[in-house]
């Protein structure tokens, strides 16, 4: 017997979501939806079309919305469903996602106001950001039904002020919380730093900041895909704006996000960017920034999940489509334990220790772009990275420990370069 979910985006219905009587997941565009001028598709993957996409055309789209890895085990056991069944977990927690796309069960009306929250106190938060392990993303606590894509314990909230509140059903939140991680030590100072170094050379970065509640160090992400707009009456509301990773707009599934297992590669990425992209010319420009920065920092967990599209309004596609603001930036290099092996070959090497000029020669053929153009960026960015970093003061002693690592990676990159 079939099941079946509505899919919303901006608050109007765009389709359905069906799991087949096999178990397989396919979707339907509605048909009021495939009639309206204003129609945008839900993803580069999935076309507005009348046909219906099969379980391996909109698999990609629909599961990069879900949590990942020992996330995913965790919550499936909470909810007595199967880790590997992406409809049902997006049934149990596909309320509140990333971008603007919302599942409701078919038969149920989707809330005339999304402005339902549950306000913690200090105390409160501390014991939800201590629960994360076993209780990923609130799973299971009434009335939420919260999803952000990726393996580490994270959790969506609603800032208003200083007052942090937990969103309910499909409210929409502001902010990201990631708490610190024991097995990596003081991660969250970690991301921090790269994410403020990253905006300091002009990189186009989300908004973080780090906090503490009862010695739970936790770093504060502000959701670009989140905007404060005001109503003809004068209101201020909350509204969401519609975005997908790289991996969702090509349609592949996130437990092939690393190149090696079939993943994009940065020829895929530079090729769907120009295609997609409202201003190719300056985004293909921010895209290999954040590749040249990434090897500069030592990032090697890069992938195609940490690369976004941010869509416009909702209204039209002709508002424009852009490379989203830089995520999940991480001195991967710091941690003696983590993988040297880059998520993505820069030019065919994986090895960041390996990369000269030619490799980024190569990466430009592949690109497309001006060889001369690529290899003059690569010193110009490392130059700006170590003015900035001499700059960024901080007194937390594993940022310390990551500013004199990623100082030792940029000038070998720079002597490299030159």
């Amino acid at each position: 017997m079939s099941k079946t979910l509505d899919v919303y985006l901006y608050r109007h219905l765009v389709g359905c979501l069906i799991q087949d009587e096999h178990g397989l997941m396919v979707f339907d565009y509605a048909e009021n939806w495939l009639e309206n001028p204003n129609a945008i598709p839900l993803s580069c993957s999935l076309p507005l079309r009348k046909e219906r996409f099969s379980f391996k055309e909109c698999r990609g789209f629909f599961t990069g919305v879900l949590p990942e890895e020992s996330k995913r085990e965790v919550i499936a056991r909470i909810f007595g469903i199967s880790a590997r069944n992406d409809f049902a977990m997006l049934e149990q927690i596909g309320g509140e996602c990333a971008g603007a796309v919302t599942f409701i069960p078919t038969g149920q009306l989707l809330p005339e106001r999304d402005e339902h929250y549950r306000e913690v106190s200090n105390q409160e938060l501390a014991e939800v950001l201590r629960t994360l392990p076993t209780r990923p993303l609130l799973a299971g606590e009434e009335g939420v039904r919260l999803s952000l894509a990726g393996a580490q314990d994270k959790i969506a909230v609603r800032m208003d002020g200083d007052r942090i509140s937990i969103p309910l059903g499909d409210s929409p939140s502001t902010h990201i919380l990631k708490p610190d991680i024991e097995r990596f030590q003081g991660v969250v100072f970690n991301e921090a730093l790269c994410m403020q170094l990253a905006a300091s050379i002009g990189l186009p970065t989300a908004n973080v900041q780090t906090r503490s509640v009862e010695g739970i160090d936790y770093l504060l992400i502000e959701r670009y895909d989140r905007v404060v707009h005001m109503t003809s009456d004068g209101q201020a509301k909350l509204q969401r704006l519609h975005q997908e990773d790289f991996c969702q707009a090509l349609g592949i599934p996130s437990e092939m996000k690393y190149q090696s297992e079939g993943g994009p590669s940065l020829k895929q990425c530079f090729s769907l960017l120009r295609e997609v992209s409202s201003a190719p010319v300056i985004d293909l420009q921010h895209l290999l920034d954040a590749v040249i920065f990434n090897l500069l920092i030592g990032n090697h967990d890069a992938h195609a999940k940490n690369f976004s599209f941010l869509y416009g309004d909702g209204t039209s596609v002709e508002r424009g489509t852009r490379l989203a603001p830089l995520y999940d930036l991480i001195s991967t290099v710091y941690y003696p334990e983590l993988s040297k092996k880059m998520a993505m070959k820069i030019g065919g090497e994986y090895a960041a220790d390996k990369i000269f000029p030619r490799h980024f020669e190569r990466l430009a053929e592949e690109a497309a772009l001006a060889k001369p153009m690529v290899k003059k960026r690569i010193p110009e960015v490392a130059e700006s990275l170590i003015h900035s970093l001499s700059s960024l003061t901080t007194e937390e002693s594993v940022a310390k420990g990551v500013t004199q690592t990623i100082q030792k990676q940029a000038e070998l990159v720079l002597e490299r370069f030159r």
